[in-house]
């Protein structure tokens, strides 16, 4: 009779017979892994245009390093993770390697927001003192955290995790959401300041300025915030708190290169924001290109016509690096062999989505 009533749970292996909240850290690895499967597969056709341009700037390194650092990073986090054979011992000398790779990982993402933040404001010192201070605690402080991880004491066979000795090493993870923070309302306040210029619906300024981005990346830090700060681990087996550090670096990392890949124009020194185009000092929107196949025996044609193309919208190529970012053009056309003359005028209206390319379809 006793051995009836005893739980079903006590023939299983500890592999199996895990805790809830480990149970959810390891159902949350397997979406982080499979958001950076996705994501190393659809950007591989905008990373292979990025890498034949021509210069290597600074983001263009980075956004390589990104790419390659951070599915490495997590295929070895995977695996120390779920292979069952991995014992305490072995993971007594390996928990480090988490918390210093992902310190890494979001020092470079963070240098990228620091750069792309000091090119829209025009590299405005008080900027770059505030976002560059910000970059240069969250160094320091996520340096000094890693000392302060140690081994969860889990058994065997259910894998090998990172955790905090204090509470206080949350701001491990709260010194880069301090810099996504500023990044994110620096990044929206420019955006709402070239609304003077030209107006646009929200949903367009969003999609031009790449504000999803940010927001997105402003979002998950904050939950992964709450986890640190609010959520009580039941015992010090108890890995709650790490829950969504995994998908914060990947996400973190994620939209940190679909920011650098909504830049227009060239990547030195961070790019340019799309919001106004300054040509010799002064605001302006409208470029004019003459194409003239005039002789010089025949100089004035007898007649013109003028057709205005006023609704004609489209979107830049996503290769499109080294093109100007002009919303109106005006084409000039002049031909006269036959004394007629051809002038069009196209409002172009350029909006950068980070979808699938139309032009496959």
């Amino acid at each position: 009779m006793s051995n009836s009533s005893s739980s079903p749970t006590s023939i299983l292996p500890p592999s199996l017979d895990l805790p809830p909240h480990l149970s959810a850290q390891k159902y949350f690895l397997v979406c982080t892994l499979t958001v950076a499967a996705w994501d190393t597969l659809v950007l591989s056709p905008r990373t292979w245009r990025l890498m034949k341009s021509g210069e290597w700037p600074v983001l263009k390194i980075l956004f390589h390093f990104l790419r390659v650092f951070m599915p490495l990073e997590f295929t070895v986090v995977a695996v120390a993770f779920f292979d069952t054979k991995w014992s305490q011992s072995t993971c007594s000398k390996f928990f480090l390697f988490e918390p210093i790779c992902t310190a890494v990982l979001l020092a470079a993402a963070s240098a990228v927001h620091v750069i792309r933040i000091r090119a829209i404001y025009e590299k405005s010192r008080p900027i770059l003192a505030l976002i560059g201070g910000l970059f240069a605690v969250q160094v320091v402080v996520t340096a000094i955290c890693c000392g302060f991880y140690r081994s969860v004491p889990l058994e065997e066979g259910q894998g090998c995790i990172a955790g905090p000795k204090h509470n206080w090493v949350g701001i491990y993870w709260l010194a880069p959401t301090l810099l996504y923070t500023a990044s994110f309302a620096l990044a929206l306040n420019r955006s709402i300041v070239s609304l003077h210029v030209k107006h646009l619906t929200p949903w367009k300024l969003m999609l031009r300025d790449g504000l999803n981005l940010y927001g997105a990346i402003w979002g998950v830090n904050m939950v992964n915030m709450l986890f640190w700060f609010i959520m009580k681990p039941t015992g010090i087996a108890d890995p709650v708190k790490t829950i969504v550090t995994s998908m914060a670096a990947v996400l973190t990392t994620s939209m940190t290169l679909r920011i650098i890949l909504n830049i227009r124009g060239s990547l030195v020194s961070g790019g340019v924001f799309t919001g106004v185009t300054v040509s010799s000092g002064q605001t302006s929107s409208r470029t004019t290109h003459v194409i003239s196949t005039r002789s010089a025996a025949q100089a004035n044609p007898t007649s013109v016509h003028t057709y205005n193309l006023d609704e004609i919208r489209t979107t830049k190529p996503e290769a499109g690096w080294s093109e100007s970012d002009n919303d109106n053009k005006v084409i000039a056309i002049d031909t006269s062999n036959g004394g007629n003359g051809v002038r069009i005028t196209v409002d172009r209206e350029v909006v950068g989505y980070d979808e699938f390319n139309h032009q496959h379809k």
